[in-house]
């Protein structure tokens, strides 16, 4: 019970000033302010501009590729760190999956925070060590929700037990149209977390740490059960189209 109620004490006090002091960390002009990394390029290369801005959005585009090859990739925000915050964004699906795309990676997106930073990943690096508020569309035929938490070199835990699955769905509705969905991340530090999908919770985890769960690179191994405590801020490219808009943030400290 007592830890019941600090969790909803803290996710009241966020939402007590969500009205005040947020920033544009996306300007919608350029990509000012964020580092491209592609798995098999180095930091900073924007192999076949994947990543573009267009009428205002963050376009995630593969229209320069013969097949996507398992170029998995991220556009960081690196103008600084992150700890304790409330991140909002928009995101949109659209077009079909680039060829070569993994079946499961078709409608699959995400935000990923408290990361590493692009330069210190591995050339051939897939994912940073981070946290992801993974992002799912429907497919037509099964209960597919979105605002879902993967751990690329983490663990957390849920209801005090860590979680033992790379992947933890969320309790949020399936969205089989390609509409603008609002996704929010609520963090404090490596205590806790919340994610929430057009104004409902929908999941939240705590004890946030570095895990060797088979993804954490050789550089990173002597990190293992470090805690967790911030991070950069980032977007996926994983070979589904999709759209960013509204990213906005605002530090809790």
């Amino acid at each position: 019970m007592k830890k019941i109620l600090i969790i909803s004490l803290l996710f009241f006090s966020a939402n007590m000033f969500s009205q005040n002091e947020w920033e544009n960390i996306f300007n919608g002009k350029d990509l000012d302010g964020w580092t491209v990394k592609i798995r098999g390029y180095p930091s900073g290369e924007n192999f076949g501009n994947t990543f573009k801005v267009k009428n205002g959005e963050i376009q995630v585009s593969y229209e320069n590729y013969e097949n996507f090859d398992f170029r998995y990739g991220h556009l960081f925000y690196t103008d600084r760190k992150f700890k304790n915050f409330h991140l909002k964004l928009e995101y949109k699906f659209f077009d079909q999956q680039a060829k070569g795309g993994e079946g499961w990676a078709t409608k699959n997106s995400g935000v990923m925070f408290h990361s590493q930073h692009p330069k210190t990943m591995l050339i051939n690096q897939p994912f940073p060590v981070s946290i992801e508020n993974q992002f799912l569309g429907g497919l037509g035929n099964v209960d597919r929700p979105t605002g879902n938490i993967c751990t690329p070199g983490t663990d957390v835990d849920m209801n005090s037990e860590k979680v033992k699955n790379h992947c933890a769905r969320s309790n949020s509705d399936t969205y089989e149209n390609d509409d603008w969905v609002q996704a929010e991340i609520i963090v404090y530090s490596d205590s806790i977390a919340h994610h929430i999908i057009n104004g409902e919770k929908v999941i939240t985890y705590t004890n946030l740490r570095i895990a060797d769960d088979g993804r954490l690179p050789k550089n990173m191994i002597h990190k293992k059960n470090e805690k967790l405590s911030e991070g950069y801020i980032s977007i996926q490219s994983e070979s589904h189209p999709i759209k960013f808009k509204n990213i906005r943030i605002k530090s809790l400290d």
